[in-house]
């Protein structure tokens, strides 16, 4: 087959810097010619970055978001991975649950919000619950696909071997649905991180979501608006990395090798 599509080593890495320079390019020129003194320049934004690191708000504000989504995805780690592997396991458990599931599965977690305020107040109970709700029903989804799918075979080899139900479930079916169920963590971490900045622009005073808010209503800083838009999306995109390198470790690709 041919490599002519694959790209070589230095292009995974030139490409990007390149793509992103004539990003900055044609921001920096479509505010020059506009002439628009609201929309901040790349140089703008760089300084309210700096602004920010000097007065020590913006790592602050990073570790507030960050916990937040650590505790939220981490319960609905907790929660969803058992939940989904045992629906998986039980189809007449999944019977019963799925209509309750693909009916709470579509509402945004955002419309939680008000919800979420009367239960838990303004604070981090209200956004770490709202992460929670936004990361828990991919996690479920993405287990109960992973254990569907494992092939027959699988389970009957253990069988065989003299395994016990739970042993086939650790041993077996666990690891062949494993990279099934690191692309549903991957998108409940992507979802989780989203949620918690639409939560703190309102239910708690600190965190990048409620930077971009504060700094648009405290003097219209959207120089500052804009350097927390982009840190949004710079942690966004290392989170996401994070889990593509763990998808690709031998031991999680054990299903991929044995289903083909």
């Amino acid at each position: 087959m041919s490599n002519f599509n694959i790209p070589r080593p230095w292009e995974k890495l030139v490409w990007p810097i390149v793509a992103a320079a004539a990003l900055l390019a044609v921001w920096h020129l479509a505010v020059a010619w506009t002439g628009t003194k609201v929309f901040p320049s790349p140089l703008s934004v760089e300084k309210g970055i700096a602004e920010l690191a000097r007065k020590h708000v913006l790592w602050a504000d990073i570790v507030d978001s960050l916990r937040r989504v650590a505790l939220g995805y981490g319960a609905a780690v907790l929660v969803g991975i058992p939940l989904g592997l045992a629906l998986g396991w039980f189809p007449s458990a999944r019977q019963v649950v799925n209509p309750v599931l693909q009916l709470l599965r579509p509402i945004s977690p955002i419309a939680w919000i008000p919800v979420a305020i009367i239960f838990f107040g303004i604070g981090d109970p209200a956004a770490i619950f709202l992460v929670f709700l936004g990361a828990v029903f991919p996690i479920v989804v993405a287990c109960i696909g992973g254990v569907a799918n494992v092939p027959h075979i699988f389970r009957r080899a253990g069988r065989n071997f003299g395994l016990s139900s739970g042993e086939i479930l650790r041993r077996v079916v666990f690891p062949a649905a494993l990279p099934q169920i690191l692309v549903g963590l991957r998108i409940a971490l992507g979802i989780a991180w989203l949620v918690v900045v639409a939560g703190e622009m309102i239910a708690v005073d600190s965190g990048l979501g409620y930077l971009v808010i504060d700094s648009r209503n405290s003097g219209k800083r959207y120089d500052l608006v804009v350097a927390a838009m982009l840190m949004i999306g710079v942690i966004g995109l290392l989170l996401d990395q994070c889990f593509r390198r763990l998808e690709k470790l031998k031991s999680v690709r054990w299903g991929f090798r044995n289903a083909a």
